[in-house]
């Protein structure tokens, strides 16, 4: 615990001090919440994993909810972290494996990203929005205005609060449970040579205070990071369009610019051909069309 403990005060040290180089807020390192019990921590030392269970030093065998979910053979294991998120607890493992990179060969491929639809890509394939928060914002209004009635510290105002945190879990987990699915399509199953993606200026875009929780529940960050990563994974070049590049604006098939086009117009029709399509589909293709 202690060499634990040491190694995550050096790396917010480290941190800390790299973000005043770059001139950001630095923050600097706070001691661990204790508020709401133990976050998590993390495990070094004599760790067995097997298929429903590990070994953890001083506990001992604790059966997992879940089958053949660690990494257990043909890897180093490092460490374990423990985490208590909703009442819940969770188990992860950081290993080192080697990964063979082939060279992905298949053809490129543009994702657009939107509200409406989360991601459509340039094959034709469309991940539409579970819109997630919009269906869960009235149980949270409900469960918040229950929680400051109750009187903090006393043990309704516990309940409460973990009911709470539970729908913010599960609105959180069915987000990225599509990420995921969104991420792994356009890297691991297609397997393009290149993915195309728009580099958002999703700070700017959440100053729309119109759209601001919409973009903010969609987490196009998130979904970039995870493409990127993944794209390492199998050997898939990631791609970015310019953010000033008017990929919804312009024909996919002769070129000419609609300029009145607006954000409610989900049909792009081209003022010159006359070809109309999605305005999403348009889109991927354009982005696509960037590196053929």
């Amino acid at each position: 615990a202690r060499g634990t403990c040491e190694r995550n005060l050096d790396t917010a040290y480290q941190n800390f001090f790299r973000r005043v180089k770059s001139g950001q807020n630095p923050g600097f390192p706070i001691f661990k919440s204790k508020k709401h019990g133990i976050g998590s921590f993390a495990v070094r030392g004599s760790i067995v994993v097997e298929s429903n269970r590990v070994k953890i030093p001083r506990i001992g065998w604790v059966k997992l909810k879940e089958r053949n979910y660690l990494p257990g053979e043909n890897v180093k294991l490092l460490y374990l972290t423990i985490s208590n998120r909703a009442n819940r607890w969770y188990v992860s493992a950081q290993v080192e494996k080697e990964i063979q990179i082939v060279p992905a060969s298949n053809p490129p491929v543009g994702v657009d990203f939107g509200i409406n639809t989360l991601a459509v890509c340039s094959d034709g394939k469309r991940f539409e929005n579970p819109h997630v928060l919009r269906l869960a914002e009235s149980r949270l209004k409900r469960l918040q205005r229950e929680l400051s009635r109750r009187t903090k510290g006393g043990s309704n105002y516990k309940k409460t609060r973990i009911k709470l945190a539970t729908q913010h879990a599960r609105v959180a987990d069915i987000r990225k449970h599509i990420l995921h699915n969104i991420s792994s399509y356009v890297t691991a199953k297609t397997k393009p040579r290149i993915v195309v993606i728009e580099d958002l200026n999703v700070r700017g875009m959440l100053s729309n205070h119109h759209l601001s929780q919409a973009i903010s529940d969609v987490s196009f960050g998130e979904l970039r990071r995870q493409i990127e990563y993944k794209s390492l994974w199998g050997g898939v070049e990631v791609k970015l369009a310019s953010r000033w590049y008017a990929s919804s604006k312009i024909c996919s098939r002769c070129g000419a610019i609609d300029r009145d086009l607006e954000l409610s117009d989900r049909v792009f029709v081209c003022p010159d051909c006359g070809y109309e399509i999605d305005r999403d589909d348009n889109a991927s293709r354009n982005l696509v069309s960037l590196v053929l």
